[in-house]
């Protein structure tokens, strides 16, 4: 499994469709998920992405306290990797309306939706929203910028990207059932490209997980970890399987990563090890060999460390609650 792959596998990333919304032109609101909204679907969740598929029409977005505005057109994706307060409309100067001021409950149980304007042109959307967990340990999660925008049409190789957004804007247009499964897990799809897309725009110089999974040295290190969690890794023998000194891997991936080779390894190590807690029935002796620690003890005083709770407790708490 490759790095990425990886990653995202630990970050445990789970969708949902949040809401149908229709606005006309002019106007703008404001909005930021609340997890009150999407406890009921996905569960207690360390973080949340919000993100807007834009089926019908265009709008404006811009993330409140930032400068930069997105224009957004039918068949674009954006999401909000940090679940920040953004503005959204024809015109994002007019004052805004609260979004949690405009849902409506769905029929019959279906999608929340939300109409609003002022009767011009017609602008449709579906809202969502993806769950991370560990996400204080993930430098993926924790790195990825206000917002990310994925446009159909934008590169050469997309048919499976159009593809994928008519399919999606044939489900909301139909509401078969079952629709809002096939939109979430479409959505989680959708996601990980998104963020593919975005590691390939990286400029030389930019920073992060992303940039150092680009770095060839750096990349080579992660991926080793990855591959092989367990092992008793130390600083010559992976500076030899990398082929660079032990100086200047340091240096490297202080500059892309913020942190030492074997501090990397030892978050991901935790990450790995909540992974496992929440997600299987293996001990906590199994769990803490399965990540390259010689003693239970050792491992819970690591785990605490890290989450700041031992790693029982934390199991049987609504954060670590097993979905297996």
């Amino acid at each position: 499994m490759d790095a990425l792959s990886d990653m995202l596998r630990v970050a445990h990333i789970t969708a949902g469709v949040f809401l149908h919304a229709e606005f006309t032109a002019p106007w703008c609101m404001s909005g930021r998920l609340s997890p009150e909204r999407c406890c009921p679907l996905l569960g207690p969740t360390a973080h949340l992405i919000h993100y807007h598929y834009i089926v019908e029409g265009e709008l404006s977005l811009r993330v409140v306290d930032e400068d930069e505005e997105v224009l957004l057109g039918p068949g674009d994706l954006v999401l909000l990797p940090r679940n920040e307060m953004h503005l959204m409309g024809s015109d994002l100067r007019m004052t805004p309306t609260m979004g949690s001021e405009l849902i409506q409950p769905g029929v019959d149980g279906g999608l929340f939706t939300i109409c609003h304007g002022g009767g011009g042109y017609v602008t449709r959307m579906v809202c969502g929203f993806l769950g991370s967990d560990s996400t204080a340990l993930n430098p993926l999660i924790t790195t990825l910028p206000s917002v990310i925008r994925l446009k159909a049409g934008e590169s050469g190789d997309n048919d499976w990207v159009q593809s994928t957004f008519r399919f999606a804007a044939d489900e909301i247009a139909k509401g078969r059932p079952g629709s809002e499964t096939v939109l979430a897990k479409l959505s989680e799809l959708l996601f990980v490209e998104s963020v593919r897309r975005y590691a390939e725009t990286l400029s030389e110089g930019q920073t992060g997980w992303l940039a150092g999974l680009r770095d060839p040295y750096v990349g080579r290190a992660l991926a080793l970890f990855h591959h092989d969690v367990r092992r008793s890794w130390t600083h010559d023998e992976l500076s030899r399987e990398v082929g660079l000194s032990r100086s200047a891997l340091a240096d490297r991936f202080a500059r892309l990563l913020g942190m030492a080779p074997m501090q990397y390894l030892a978050n991901w190590r935790m990450q790995v090890a909540a992974q496992k807690l929440r997600d299987s029935t293996a001990s906590l002796a199994q769990i803490a060999d399965g990540v390259g620690y010689n003693s239970e003890a050792a491992f819970s005083h690591a785990f605490k460390k890290s989450f700041g709770t031992a790693p029982g407790t934390w199991r049987r708490s609504p954060s670590g609650a097993q979905t297996a």
